[in-house]
């Protein structure tokens, strides 16, 4: 029986022994070992690895990329404005070792040097600057933190700015101006919108005008070739009717007994209306003697056989209803 017992003892101190002897090192990880408070270089990689108990002490170190809540903290801008600000920072340690040996707490001195560095970069800008400039902060913040915590083994990937909140008289404010900067805006384009309708709609008047003024334009020259041609078909139609009648004319060959009858129906034509004198030129004198000279020798070749014992009685003279004038007006 007290060998059972002394057996289990000594199963469980090897059991004891195996567990702190025996470490897994996740894919993650590393292990830096000391052997007797000295440090054991490398540092282990993922696997299974043995220490020795009671002599050597192990300590993983996660190398993912870890965040950091930095505090919201009240901070002077350049033109003396309070603003809260906070951030976050993302880092990834490098080394082991050093994130180990020569820093006591990281995260507490990554928040501090945040908090401080953060004062310092706002400081030099103005509010207006500063809430606009939320990339330039981020930046700047990374690149002093990376520098700083190099030394201790840590990669700063990168440092976002949560938010920054002025104080709320400076937000009621801002809220006043930016109001009143799009009314302005608003008042603007509405002004804009009416100056280019008016312009638009003075523009189609104009262009309206143009346009009846050519249709005018244009109507008026198809007018007045319209009535060119008119006017030039007249006188073709008139050109061509005396034409037809000066040679049938001279076609017919007319003697003079011809021209004496179609001067007297001219005459005729011209005294059949209200005029009280008539103005004749010289030459229808000479038509008129003619007229009469034929007219006695037609009497003459038509007039009956008559005895000789009686006397021919003389041919009446034609009765001469106007005096001849000159051709030209008295």
């Amino acid at each position: 029986m007290p060998e059972l017992f002394f057996l289990l003892i000594g199963a469980f101190f090897l059991l004891i022994l195996a567990a702190k002897a025996l470490h897994i090192i996740r894919p993650f990880e590393k292990a830096v070992v000391e052997t007797l408070g000295k440090y054991s270089a490398p540092p282990r990689e993922p696997g299974l690895t043995f220490v020795m108990p009671f002599f050597q002490a192990i300590t993983k170190v996660d190398t993912r990329e870890q965040v950091i809540d930095v505090p919201p903290q009240e901070v002077i801008t350049k033109d003396n404005a309070a603003v809260t600000v906070d951030a976050v920072i993302y880092f990834r340690i490098t080394d082991p070792v050093r994130v180990i040996y020569n820093i006591v707490n990281f995260q507490y001195a990554a928040v501090k040097l945040a908090q401080t560095n953060l004062r310092n970069i706002v400081g030099e800008m103005e509010l207006d600057q500063t809430l606009s400039s939320r990339e330039k902060i981020n930046s700047q913040l990374r690149q002093v933190l990376d520098e700083a915590t190099d030394e201790w083994g840590v990669k700063v990937v990168r440092v976002e700015i949560q938010k920054i909140e002025p104080p709320a008289d400076i937000t009621n404010a801002m809220s006043k101006q930016m109001k009143a900067e799009r009314e302005k805006r608003a008042a603007i384009l509405e002004s804009e919108g009416f100056k280019q309708s008016a312009i638009l709609k003075a523009e189609g008047e104009r262009e309206s005008q143009i346009l009846r003024a050519e249709g005018d334009r244009q109507g008026a020259v198809i007018r007045a070739e319209g009535q060119a041609q008119a006017v030039r078909t007249l006188a073709d139609s008139e050109k061509f009717r005396i034409e037809t009648v000066f040679n049938a004319i001279h076609a017919g060959k007319p003697d003079a007994a011809i021209i004496a009858i179609r001067s007297l129906e001219a005459l005729e034509k011209v005294a059949d209306g209200q005029a009280t004198k008539i103005f004749l030129p010289t030459e229808i004198g000479g038509a008129l003697a003619s007229l009469g000279a034929v007219a006695e020798i037609f009497k003459h070749q038509t007039a009956p056989v008559v005895p000789a014992a009686a006397p021919a009685q003389p041919a009446p003279k034609a009765p001469v209803l106007v005096r001849p004038m000159p051709n030209t007006e008295s």
